[in-house]
């Protein structure tokens, strides 16, 4: 077994003031309560909320502070990610730092996917971020929209990932397919996901870790949530060896793949069709894209509507050819005289008369 314990920290964020002293003093109570941790995981943009006017340069305070949290505490921490802005063309990059205990940041990585068109002012990363930890294994970072895209996934671990840090800030209505993508991304690439959300600013909660089986190990609430985590690298291991519960061998089936993928040559035309796809642009009120309706919905005429049968649609065809007609008036036969000792019913005394006319 080789044993590691991950903790995420899901925690308020603010928008509009620093969260960076909040951060520090949850890593001491998290490592006052539990201090077998030995790697600790903020959610994305949790320093200083999603707000890139507070964009700092690469080098900062901010990061001095955590590297000396880092220090003190002897773990490696992943603050969750900032906006930091590029010293020359001014481009404002979603980043994450990973430090080592010994203070030290060993890897910088900026987000590939910014959730555009939402996040379009933010420039786009394209490196990918991998580490070792000494004797335990080998880590992987994306960030939030990140997972969305398989293809980042399938890079890190092909370069031997066993462990996805996942810091997200996911504050709307598809969090419950975000939980999903992650238990996918957990069985489909044979590795541990930790998948760590913020609150208020910072998102909704609901931040998970997930083994390579795609069992959840731990889910958060909506509240603030510290969850140290054992994983066994180990279990990885054997498992890309000979599948997921003996079945599955993802990694190398993708290793021995029969085929290529054109749709990744974007010379080969595979992607045709994504180019008959409108902009990638901020739906509006009336939005009728992808419908492919002639007639806006602006200029349907606004009247009172017809109903069936008047001036409309046709009437429905009747039921059967003599529904709905007045029935034939049968011919009224005689009048049959009484047989002879039968009490006539129009002059019963206890019968009403044909000729009554006393009301009920």
């Amino acid at each position: 077994m080789t044993p590691f314990a991950i903790a995420g920290v899901q925690m308020y964020v603010n928008a509009l003031q620093p969260n960076v002293e909040g951060m520090i003093q949850r890593l001491d109570i998290l490592m006052a309560r539990f201090p077998w941790t030995q790697m600790v995981l903020f959610s994305e943009l949790a320093p200083f909320g999603p707000l890139d006017r507070f964009a700092l340069p690469p080098e900062n305070e901010t990061i001095e502070q955590f590297q000396a949290a880092a220090r003190r505490h002897r773990v490696w921490l992943i603050p969750g990610s900032m906006f930091l802005k590029h010293p020359e063309d001014g481009r404002v990059y979603n980043t994450s730092v990973v430090i080592n205990p010994e203070g030290e940041v060993v890897r910088r990585y900026a987000k590939m996917f910014p959730f555009r068109p939402y996040e379009a002012g933010i420039a786009a990363g394209n490196e990918f971020c991998i580490f070792d930890v000494p004797d335990v294994g080998r880590f992987g970072l994306s960030i939030c929209y990140d997972m969305w895209f398989p293809e980042t996934t399938r890079q890190l671990t092909s370069q031997g990932v066993e462990v996805l840090l996942h810091p997200v800030l996911t504050g709307t209505t598809d969090r419950d397919a975000e939980l999903a993508i992650a238990r996918a991304t957990a069985a489909q690439f044979q590795c541990y996901i930790f998948d760590v959300n913020g609150l208020g600013a910072g998102g909704v909660g609901r931040s998970c870790v997930v083994d390579p089986t795609s069992m959840v190990l731990h889910q958060s609430a909506g509240q603030e949530d510290m969850f140290p985590i054992e994983i066994d690298l180990n279990m990885v291991r054997r498992q890309r060896e000979t599948g997921m519960k003996g079945l599955g061998q993802l990694l190398k089936s993708f290793r021995d793949r029969p085929t290529d993928f054109p749709v990744y040559d974007r010379d080969s035309g595979a992607d045709a069709f994504l180019h008959t796809l409108g902009p990638l642009e901020i739906p509006q009120q009336g939005s009728r894209a992808g419908l492919h309706v002639d007639v806006p919905a602006q200029q349907v005429p606004a009247e009172i509507p017809t109903y069936k049968g008047k001036n409309g649609f046709p009437p429905e065809p009747l039921a059967s050819p003599t529904a709905g007609t007045a029935p034939e008036v049968a011919q009224t036969p005689a009048p049959v005289a009484p047989a002879a000792g039968t009490p006539d019913p129009q002059t019963t005394p206890d019968t009403p008369g044909q000729n009554d006319n006393t009301s009920g």
